[in-house]
């Protein structure tokens, strides 16, 4: 028996239990991902080395058998097959030497070819798919326009976005430009995911919460369209999944970028949440990564009031952001345990 409990409730079925995965479920929280980080220093060489990152994104399945296994990615790895190089410094992030910053470098962008520049991808989707077998759902991933606009704008990441948002504000054709560029190859690199074995894709905007209401309509709602349209257009019946970090404020707006599911942080009630996207919009989420630092008492608590909030259609568990790196490995093998059996435990104590 498959296991296909992500898919259908991002289909909208009802379920006896909600699906459960965690973002950054794969990586520095668990130990053997430490051990495996001493080895091969580079997070380029980890993400972009089609046997260590198919390892990497297994290593939570095996420990915790959640619902759904994402591949172990970054959302800036098809910025290079456009023309925008940059690295990953361990413990400071993404650097970019070259900024982007002027008329010239957005015209200099070359369209995506991601079987020239991202064939690695397909081989480590691919691989999951054979791996995971039916026994959960393969996600991939990638960054939406205005996120990987403000990375390769500021060159490296910010706290106040001031380059960007400068940028926007008095050379907003310039920047629209570059928007529209980004979106088109995301576009594409999520279509080469869903080929490649993704069946479902989460697009990250985690940046797009620091705009105002007005600057995410202009700047960052319409390339997420772009997106979604250009994949809907192939592959319509594949789920996306939108997450914007602090997005209490948006979340209507979200609706509107035609995905199918949003993924909502802690900052906003999930039975809230619900009301405001209406009842043809799924949604993800959202306990405070935080919860996991708890007892075990409270953490099944808090899970089991955000499942009964969520009602059992239409609803992902997540975390509200991703799981923090020195999360107890037991809590959560607990948290997973604890969704898996959360409609036992509703049940009982009713």
């Amino acid at each position: 028996m498959g296991n296909y409990r992500l898919l259908q409730a991002a289909q909208g079925e009802v379920l006896e239990r909600p699906p459960v995965w965690m973002m950054r479920q794969a990586g520095r929280y668990m130990k053997v991902y430490r051990d495996l980080r001493q080895k091969y220093p580079s997070f380029r060489e980890r993400s972009e080395t089609p046997d260590l990152a198919v390892e990497i994104s297994l290593q939570p399945f095996h420990a915790f058998k959640p619902d759904g296994v994402i591949m172990f990615s970054d959302i800036l790895t098809p910025l290079p097959g456009i023309g925008i190089p940059f690295d990953i410094i361990e413990s400071k992030g993404p650097v970019f030497e070259h900024p982007i910053r002027t008329q010239a470098q957005v015209d200099a962008l070359t369209p995506l070819d991601p079987e020239a520049s991202l064939s690695f991808v397909r081989e480590i989707l691919t691989t999951l798919r054979q791996e995971v077998n039916g026994q959960a759902t393969v996600l991939g991933f990638v960054g939406a326009p205005w996120t990987l606009a403000a990375y390769a704008v500021e060159g490296k990441s910010s706290k106040d976005y001031s380059i960007i948002k400068s940028m926007a504000f008095s050379e907003p054709a310039m920047l629209h430009q570059f928007l529209g560029k980004l979106a088109d190859a995301i576009a594409i690199y999520a279509r080469y995911q869903i080929d490649s074995g993704a069946q479902v894709v989460q697009m990250f905007d985690s940046w797009a919460g620091q705009l105002s209401p007005q600057d995410f309509e202009t700047f960052a709602l319409p390339y997420q369209k772009r997106v979604v349209e250009q994949v809907k257009a192939t592959h319509p019946d594949t789920p996306l999944i939108l997450y914007i970090n602090g997005s209490a404020g948006i979340l209507e707006l979200m609706a509107q970028s035609g995905v199918d599911i949003v993924s909502v942080d802690w900052t906003v009630d999930i039975a809230v949440a619900r009301q405001r996207l209406g009842a043809n919009i799924g949604v993800q989420g959202n306990l405070d990564p935080c919860v996991l630092f708890g007892s075990q008492e409270f953490i099944r608590d808090r899970i089991l009031n955000t499942v009964r909030k969520a009602g059992n259609q239409g609803h992902i568990f997540n975390l509200g952001h991703g799981v923090l790196q020195n999360t107890p490995e037991e809590n959560v093998a607990f948290f997973f345990e604890t969704v898996k059996q959360s409609h036992n435990l509703l049940n009982n104590s009713n």
